[in-house]
């Protein structure tokens, strides 16, 4: 290990800056090797936090010269990624400051780089220190006027924030162009892009009547893949108006679409720029997840201009206080334009796959973390999906009604601050007087709770009692841990499936029930017979729930639950029941349970006779729990057992389903429209040909749906023979990349399947992809295309006995290291459970993070990771 070890910043050791700059001018000369920069500042002291010295974060920068006042100074020094400059004017002072960066080698997508010839930024946390020396935190908002200059014929569209003011031609075939923002914001939210795009032009009228031009630009030929963002784009303006009461600030709303980006996308003021695959889609190349996932994104995207960039966080330990809302914000928009319990079982497979492997792992943290070495790093799904469930715990607690009465205080008090989580908790709080520092523990703490659920029925005094208990482990990062608020939403169902009131001391009572003590008992009043009671309808709290129900108590819920997310939720806990039994049982030959058998059945009878509407919904409910959701039943993962169990539960499904799904797909045709019904026979479809082809059955039709079908079937049926190592698979693959093989995006879905083979000597033919002529190590999308799916969807391959797939993926990380640091720490994270594994694949795994420990130069966003892995 580097003995120069990369130091923690901590969240007690905040201070403000010793200077604020009031307002920048940017003059910014593009060129690959040598853009010029020239920074012009209005630097004011803090008397708060004086200082004698102004220091600026910068990386990677030729620094030209250093102007105060119109003279020369030089009082400074380049230190350690910083300038200090010294001798400093007593009163405030303009700083001009000349830098040249070099974008055609920054191949870390950080700050100002080239992707496929056109110029573009990403600053967000601390890329704006590799453009300029800058106070590149934050707390430091000011006004930006940008003047860009670049050559006319290659780079016609010169971009950046707020509105553009002027414009012209220069000598030798340049031009410019000039942009100003009256917004006050952050270094990490400036944009710039320049270069030859096509754009597709729309308007938007606010709801007070003002005209907005909306601005998506694309690479040249996919103009035709655009409109369903610019739709999107529309939907969400006229949704946060209505729901939110916020409207839209600028005269201009602009979307660029680019190929190299180590994000989904960014929410820079007026300029969003955004990954490629989030913004392209049409009906011949992309799914309906596709079309799902850019909705969403761009509405997250724009729902930021409020929340994130008109009130942004005082520091990068309070990230949460715009991403968890806005996240939240985001499922609220999806849900309200489609299926509600669609979305929230897309975020709850989040939590329960990625999220409470988190909290269960080395890194561990509470949504607002205590400290950080690379902030890159804390861009993870505690932050935005456990932000968001924490947020929607709020919502749940004080009611549509008072959850936006916080809202609009929090704008009143804060707009165009910097501010924390806290100042958010206080104007939910006082604006509808209630006590929340009690709730606002779940900021600060880290792991999953366990709730424990406990119920008994009295037949003389016809009560039943709910007893909830709640457990918090200690973790890495924190031993002591406090008890929660925790709101438990329950129904209680009858014999017949119908809900049952709930009275409470003879009152009726809230289906929302409030735990903040380790324990509490519940009693409900004039319950004739035993209930059977959903607790934690909707997941209404980011929980583990140990409750030792029957079987047939979660199979009557997945019948007669009120909520179809609660549906899904029982079988999903019968399903992972009966795996995490039979595993316990060390069967020879696993099988499910008849009643579970005879429900799915059931689920498909109802189906074809028409009673089950939401067809999407029957495909979540026949589909086995994922194998991390699985994983997380176990202390240790019984890695070889949970495979085998798996295979054989999907097999006798297969057989016991094969005549109902072959009815099936020869029910439902799918139309090929973008509407949410369509969608839903798409879903189900594929639901039906991954089972079928476990059986070899439809083959005929699993090849034509692969030829002709829509993209999405496409890659249903291809996903089905590659799972089911169907002996057309190979064939099928091979003839898709013929047939895209000049569509990136496309064939980065190829590469997903590809990543899912299975069998002897699929582990080489996945690494012969390396050289692919559409592979790049340069492209984050291409990388995590192929290793993504690997590493995170593939154990029986990746975990292989032979720890051949851990040295794949310590290679590529090896690699990674230099290229693209925020990437290669995005693909570690399979190897730092290791603890959770064997003893021979545990070796196996620690062997490759010692790889990386051992590296000269190895980066501060592996090196946290790596270091927490083995402490």
């Amino acid at each position: 290990m580097n003995s120069n070890q990369p130091q923690a910043q901590y969240l007690s050791d905040y201070l403000p800056p010793s200077f604020f700059i009031d307002s920048v001018a940017l003059h910014i000369e593009l060129a690959p090797l040598n853009t010029k920069v020239v920074a012009r500042s209005q630097v004011v002291a803090n008397q708060q936090n004086p200082s004698d010295q102004l220091v600026l974060d910068g990386i990677n920068l030729e620094l030209q010269s250093v102007v105060i006042n119109g003279q020369q100074h030089l009082a400074y020094k380049e230190v350690a990624q910083q300038l200090i400059i010294s001798d400093l004017p007593n009163e405030p002072f303009e700083l001009e400051i000349t830098t040249h960066c070099s974008p055609q080698t920054n191949t870390s997508l950080e700050g100002l780089y080239l992707s496929d010839g056109a110029y573009c930024t990403q600053c967000e946390a601390q890329g704006f220190r590799k453009i300029t020396y800058f106070l590149d935190r934050p707390d430091v908002m000011a006004s930006y006027t940008v003047t860009i200059v670049a050559d006319k014929a290659q780079f016609p569209h010169l971009l950046s924030n707020g509105n553009k003011i002027e414009q012209g031609e220069l000598g030798g075939g340049k031009h410019y162009a000039v942009w100003e923002d009256p917004f006050k914001k952050p270094s990490y939210l400036f944009a710039l892009v320049a270069g030859d795009f096509d754009v597709l032009r729309d308007q938007y009228t606010t709801m007070s009547g003002r005209k907005v031009a909306l601005e998506l630009y694309v690479d040249k030929g996919n103009l035709s893949k655009a409109p369903h963002a610019m739709a999107s784009l529309i939907n969400a303006m006229k949704w946060d108006e209505e729901r939110f009461n916020l409207e839209y600030d600028l005269d201009v709303y602009m979307i660029v679409a680019v190929d190299f980006f180590n994000m989904g996308a960014m929410e820079n003021k007026g300029l969003n720029i955004f990954n490629s695959k989030c913004v392209l889609a049409n009906e011949e190349t992309s799914t309906d997840r596709d079309f799902h996932l850019i909705e969403s994104i761009v509405g997250h995207e724009y729902f930021h201009n409020w929340t994130g960039n008109r009130v942004t966080c005082r520091d990068w330990f309070q990230l949460s206080l715009k991403e968890g809302l806005t996240v939240f914000r985001d499922q609220e928009f999806s849900s309200d334009l489609g299926s509600r319990a669609l979305n929230r079982i897309d975020a709850v497979k989040v939590m329960r796959t990625h999220q409470f492997a988190e909290d269960a792992g080395p890194m561990a943290h509470p949504i607002r973390p205590e400290k950080v070495i690379e902030m890159n790093n804390f861009y993870t799904v505690t932050v935005y999906d456990k932000g968001a469930e924490v947020i929607r715990m709020l919502h749940t607690l004080l009611g549509e009604e008072g959850f936006q009465l916080g809202m609009k205080l929090y704008f009143e008090r804060h707009d165009g601050q910097a501010v924390t989580c806290d100042d958010f908790v206080s104007a939910m709080a006082d604006a509808n007087a209630v006590d929340l520092t009690h709730f606002a523990k779940w900021y600060s703490q880290s792991g999953t709770p366990v709730v424990q659920v406990a119920q008994k029925y009295n037949s003389e005094a016809q009560t039943y009692s709910l007893t909830l208990t709640q457990v918090h482990t200690p973790s890495g990062d924190q031993t002591n841990k406090e008890n929660l608020v925790i709101p438990v939403a329950i129904e209680l169902l009858n014999d017949q499936g119908e809900p049952l009131s709930l009275i409470i001391d003879g009152q009726p009572a809230s289906k929302v029930l409030q735990l903040s003590e380790s324990t509490q008992t519940f009693t409900f009043e004039g319950i004739v017979t035993k209930p059977v009671a959903v607790v934690f309808e909707d997941f209404s709290a980011p929980v583990k729930v140990e409750f030792d129900q029957p079987l047939s108590e979660q199979l009557h819920i997945v019948k007669h639950a009120s909520s179809e997310f609660s549906r899904w939720d029982a079988q999903q806990s019968a399903l992972t029941q009966c795996v995490v039994e039979a595993i316990t049982k060390q069967s020879s030959e696993p099988t499910l349970p008849a009643s579970v058998i005879e429900t799915l059945q059931s689920i498909v009878k109802s189906t074809l006779e028409g009673q089950e509407q939401d067809l999407a919904l029957v495909a979540e409910l026949l589909t086995l729990p994922s194998f991390d959701t699985l994983s997380a039943s176990f202390t240790h993962i019984p890695m070889d057992d949970l495979i085998k169990v798996t295979q054989s539960f999907e097999l006798q499904i297969a057989t016991s389903l094969e005549q109902a799904l072959i009815q099936v797909i020869e029910t439902f045709v799918d139309d090929k429209q973008q509407n949410h019904q369509s969608a839903a026979i798409r879903a189900l479809l594929n639901a039906s040909m991954y089972y079928l082809a476990k059986v070899n059955t439809a083959s005929d039709y699993m090849v034509s749906q692969a030829q002709t079908g829509s993209m999405t079937t496409a890659l249903g049926a291809l996903k089905a023979m590659v799972s089911a190592q169907h002996s057309e698979a190979l064939v099928q693959l091979n003839a898709f990349e013929k047939r895209w093989q000049d569509d990136v995006l496309v064939m980065d879905k190829w590469f997903n399947l590809q990543a899912l083979r299975q069998g002897d000597g699929a582990l080489n033919a996945i690494t012969e992809l390396y050289e692919h002529a559409h592979f790049s190590w340069n492209n984050p999308n291409r990388v995590r295309a192929l290793l993504g799916p690997l590493t995170m969807s593939n154990p029986l391959v990746f975990h292989h006995h032979s720890g051949a797939g851990y040295q794949v993926l310590g290679d590529a990380l090896i690699k990674l290291n230099d290229i693209n640091p925020q990437t290669a720490s995005r693909l570690i994270t399979p190897l730092l459970a290791w603890k959770r594994y064997d003893t021979n694949r545990q070796k196996m795994m620690v062997a490759q993070l010692k790889r990386l420990q051992s590296l000269p130069n190895l980066s501060k966003d592996l090196f946290e990771k790596v270091d927490k892995a083995l402490a």
